[in-house]
């Protein structure tokens, strides 16, 4: 469930209606325009108050919506704020018309050199590894543009990104050939586990796979696939 934002007088009646409402079948309260840790905390408070006045058992989790500069400069404190958030997303839309980005730029289709969105991508994505949580990519608006939106998609997933938001149908299949690895990348990767775990039995750091040196670094990325693959 999608809440209006903190700066308006609806937040907090949202959340009482729908919890109240949805109670146990509710899984996540997604917070817009969170500014600060602090916005997110009166979320995780308010939310501890109602989980405890209906009797639910779960916890109800949190996704933020990083969509303006105020948020990006405190990304890292917003990721830290509470074990019940699960999810940063990037918000680019609103977080264009916050940092003053011109249209003409956004999706790639101006001058800027480069991805234009590289930076707050990347900065987003560290703050939720740092604290265990999914990094999601914002919607791409053009959806008669495939080609466009593959590769905004490619480009967050390259950085650590585990999804991006569809605002089509015909984008949703652009997203999970993205996100997920292929059968082939999958079984590779779990013969280099097989691969360094002998070594290791072997009281070998390193060892040699299909030419090249690997190492725990090594196995530590290629885990990382074989968990987006289960």
């Amino acid at each position: 469930m999608r809440i209006n934002d903190l700066t308006t007088e609806y937040a907090y009646e949202d959340i009482i209606e729908v919890v109240e409402g949805a109670g146990r079948n509710l899984d996540v309260i997604m917070l817009p325009k969170a500014m600060s840790a602090a916005d997110v905390q009166f979320v995780d408070k308010l939310l501890s108050m109602m989980e405890k006045k209906l009797g639910l058992r779960h916890r109800i989790g949190i996704d933020v919506l990083i969509e303006e500069v105020e948020a990006m400069m405190n990304v890292e404190a917003i990721a830290a704020s509470t074990p019940r958030l699960e999810c940063l997303i990037f918000g680019m839309g609103d977080y264009s018309a916050s940092q003053g980005v011109s249209m003409r730029d956004i999706g790639g289709s101006g001058g800027y050199p480069g991805d234009i969105w590289h930076y707050q991508r990347q900065r987003l994505t560290i703050a939720a590894r740092a604290n265990r949580l999914d990094a999601v990519d914002g919607p791409f608006a053009d959806f008669r543009s495939p080609d466009a939106f593959r590769e905004e998609a490619r480009r967050a997933m390259i950085l650590g990104m585990v999804g991006k938001w569809a605002i089509h149908p015909s984008q949703v299949e652009l997203a999970q050939d993205v996100f997920s690895p292929s059968a082939a990348d999958v079984a590779r990767a779990r013969d280099m586990i097989r691969a360094y775990d002998e070594a290791l039995s072997q009281g070998l750091g390193a060892v040699q796979y299909e030419g090249k040196m690997i190492d725990i670094a090594s196995v530590r990325i290629v885990r990382n696939l074989v968990q987006r693959a289960t």
